[in-house]
């Protein structure tokens, strides 16, 4: 049996409230192989962009184990999972999250140049493959939805990751665009072997991922 790249067990995570912790995630457990898809489903406030974000390390959980490969997420520091974003995974949200004073070109590579990766000639397939090597010298306020997701998507996977973590990744845009941003992302990761696990209410993108878990209050449905 294929050993899972990535191993969630147990995760509990509660904010504040004004009556004390409010229960965001309850006890949650998944797996995910290296090369595998992954849809997270469910209604909103189910808790799905907040496990996303622990599997990131871009929040703490209160409780559980979080493995990516070797490495336990959950007991990094601070230094420690800002170094897992560097190097081993990355991010594609629904808000693009480009850096507005940075070309397009600038933006691809700054993940990978960051992690000491950066490789010119896969950086120019990306672009190529994305359709954005007419595009590279703009900067992002001149580029549409669409285009900007692209740029998005180029930087995440100009780094090889070993795990792209895809928050509602069509959200902002229209069906047609979106359904041809999520083939090249779902084309793009298969080539790296990268694992991809994408939080989604889309019932279509759902449908395109090779497994699907759903939220339901906090637990798996």
């Amino acid at each position: 049996m294929t050993t899972p790249l990535l191993t969630v067990t147990h995760i509990e995570k509660a904010y504040p409230g004004p009556d004390g912790p409010v229960p965001i995630l309850r006890g949650v457990s998944l797996s995910l192989e290296a090369g595998r898809t992954l849809a997270l489903t469910g209604e909103s406030g189910s808790g799905k962009s907040t496990l996303l974000h622990l599997i990131g390390g871009l929040d703490v959980a209160d409780a559980g184990t979080i493995m990516l490969g070797e490495t336990e997420v959950t007991s990094l520091s601070d230094k420690g999972r800002a170094a897992l974003r560097r190097d081993r995974v990355s991010v594609v949200f629904q808000q693009f999250n480009l850096i507005p004073s940075l070309t397009v070109a600038a933006n691809i590579a700054f993940q990978a140049r960051l992690s000491g990766s950066h490789d010119p000639d896969w950086t120019d397939r990306l672009s190529q493959r994305l359709g954005l090597t007419p595009h590279l010298s703009k900067y992002p306020e001149q580029l549409s939805g669409g285009q900007q997701q692209r740029v998005a998507i180029g930087r995440t996977l100009a780094a090889r990751p070993a795990l792209v973590l895809a928050d509602e990744p069509t959200g902002n845009l229209d069906e047609a665009t979106g359904r041809d941003v999520l083939d090249l992302l779902l084309e793009l990761v298969a080539e790296t072997d990268a694992a991809l696990l994408c939080v989604t209410h889309s019932q279509s993108l759902a449908d395109r991922m090779e497994r699907r878990v759903h939220l339901q209050e906090g637990r798996i449905a």
